[in-house]
């Protein structure tokens, strides 16, 4: 698999935004490896979370729509080992890096702030937050060793919760506003490395995540969300996952140190 054409990490892989990333990518023609910790109703999800999160059988799904394109990988974004040892798998099969993504994430809430237990809080800071600071650890040392002159790139997903107050989701929110921050401050670390960080930021996305959203606010489905765009509608995993490609692209540069909006029009 190794050869010329670009190729990427992205975690969080197997469903949603993530695997909707895998696809914009390939059809761009990288090479990737795909990570999810494929945790599905079991308790490796962590205290809070009380949805079904993606299984095994949801990533070798993607994998198989890309033969030769993609390989899966089942790795943890808590797990800083697992996530190294993905970034030199990545190496050592397309013989380059050129981006990352880190997509995995989870939701807990549905209390107000002095009602949300610290385990829901301990959950949200190790999947959403370190687990960014955990893939760009991993990611970095490869990239800054990169040959392509269009540079590396790394990408958060971010979320419209991040830069705005929800309604029961202070947890939520503040794990999204450090993502942010972290994002801005990788990308001041690696001023004139070639070397670029960004953070994209959804509004109310058709994912799994969003039905547990709904799930929590006690609503009967994720189309009342669509109220919150201003056009009226839910955002498409698919759309959000094209301004990441775009963000991974030469053409990125520009945006280092950025949040860049996949909100449409979000008004919370």
């Amino acid at each position: 698999m190794t050869g010329d054409r670009r190729a990427a990490l992205v975690t969080g892989a197997a469903r949603g935004i993530g695997a909707a990333t895998v696809r914009a990518l390939c059809a761009e023609g990288y090479a990737v490896l795909a990570l999810d910790g494929c945790a599905g109703d079991g308790p490796d999800r962590g205290p809070g979370v009380g949805y079904r999160l993606a299984s095994r059988e949801d990533l070798d799904a993607l994998a198989d729509e890309h033969p030769g394109q993609v390989l899966a990988r089942v790795a943890d974004v808590r797990d800083r080992d697992a996530l190294e040892a993905a970034a030199a798998e990545a190496v050592e099969q397309f013989g380059r890096l050129d981006a990352a993504v880190a997509a995995a994430a989870v939701i807990c809430g549905g209390r107000p702030l002095w009602e949300t237990p610290q385990e829901e809080l301990r959950t949200l800071w190790e999947v959403d937050v370190l687990g960014v600071w955990n893939t760009a650890a991993a990611v970095v040392p490869h990239m800054l060793r990169g040959t392509d002159p269009g540079g590396c790139r790394f990408v958060a997903v971010a979320s419209a919760a991040g830069s705005r107050g929800l309604f029961r989701l202070a947890g939520y929110g503040a794990a999204k506003h450090a993502v942010i921050g972290l994002v801005r401050g990788l990308a001041a670390d690696l001023v004139n490395t070639g070397v670029t960080a960004v953070a994209v930021s959804p509004g109310s996305t058709r994912t799994e995540m969003l039905t547990a959203t709904a799930a929590l606010y006690g609503l009967d489905g994720v189309e009342d969300f669509a109220a919150s765009q201003l056009d009226g509608r839910l955002i498409e995993p698919a759309e959000v996952a094209d301004l990441i490609a775009f963000c991974c692209s030469a053409h990125g540069r520009l945006a280092n140190g950025a949040v860049m909006s996949a909100e449409g029009g979000f008004r919370g």
